[in-house]
């Protein structure tokens, strides 16, 4: 499913001395099954520009064309996008209100009018695809288990209506290094599994570099920069004005080239790092007169 966004501009509280502009004249192109990743600093527009995908927000001037189909038109019914279109909102475990995990996962295909059968393979699915075990899980309450695994219910709720678009706004806010690392592990999973296109909003860009086809840097209420993350993490300065950088990984191997190491700098991901620095090493590492 694709998404043309053109000219969109978003103004809260418009004509009024609390005026602000939190979109300003965004044009973007997001390509089937890509995965995309959406970074900025706190107030730069990212999360009022996920909101607008699915009609959650109605801009104050321009399109967004899902498939085609201009949903910012009051004849399109946005029920139907809402189903191909899937938001996942920050600490999304607050919405959890079932009281068990499997009535939870089940209430958006419920929604859809799909069968029980139907239903019932859905929700087995999206609970194995985010890594909770469907008999151990399925009865217990979400409000007993650990916030991480709540993280995970909540995607694999919005995972089991099947939307052809997942859109994630911070899945990893809150949570200590291993639950970041296993819902990271998750998305890129169902990235793969389910060929969906997936726009990720993240402050992380170690997560960026790892796993984005093309990276989308949003500062000031517009885009200043988009690429892979290779084309993006090589404008570090640039990143740097905007209160970003690059992945840490990247300042290491500058570091060791200022340091004399004959290696690369346009190294983004610890894998990258680690190759590059073995063959730096096998060809008889630091040169000392």
């Amino acid at each position: 499913m694709s998404i043309k966004i053109e000219n969109l501009t978003h103004i809260y509280m418009p004509k009024t001395p609390f005026e602000t502009v939190a979109l300003d004249n965004i044009n973007l192109e997001l390509e089937e099954g890509k995965f995309y990743a959406l970074i900025g600093h706190t107030g730069s527009g990212k999360s009022t520009l996920i909101q607008h995908l699915n009609g959650l927000l109605k801009p104050t001037s321009g399109k967004i064309f899902i498939d085609g189909i201009d949903i910012t038109d009051k004849k399109t019914v946005m029920s139907e996008i809402r189903k191909r279109v899937g938001l996942v909102f920050q600490y999304p475990e607050y919405q959890l209100f079932e009281e068990t995990i499997e009535k939870d996962i089940a209430f958006g295909p419920q929604n859809l009018g799909l069968s029980p059968e139907e239903i019932s393979r859905r929700v087995k699915r999206a609970m194995e695809m985010v890594g909770l075990d469907y008999e151990k899980y399925k009865d217990l309450s979400p409000f007993e288990i650990s916030g991480g695994q709540k993280r995970r219910v909540a995607i694999a709720g919005v995972v089991a209506m099947e939307p052809q678009v997942l859109i994630l706004d911070e899945p990893i806010a809150g949570l200590d290094p291993r639950g970041r690392d296993d819902i990271m592990g998750q998305i890129k999973k169902l990235h793969e599994e389910y060929h969906m296109t997936v726009v990720l909003v993240t402050h992380s860009m170690e997560d960026v570099a790892d796993i984005a086809d093309e990276v989308i840097v949003m500062s000031g209420s517009r885009v200043i920069l988009q690429g892979t993350p290779r084309e993006v993490f090589t404008r570090i300065e640039l990143l740097e004005e905007v209160g970003l950088g690059a992945p840490q990984i990247t300042y290491l191997m500058r570091a060791l080239k200022q340091k004399g190491f004959e290696v690369r700098e346009d190294i983004f991901t610890v894998a990258e790092a680690k190759a590059e620095i073995l063959a730096y090493l096998a060809k008889g590492g630091p040169k000392h007169d």
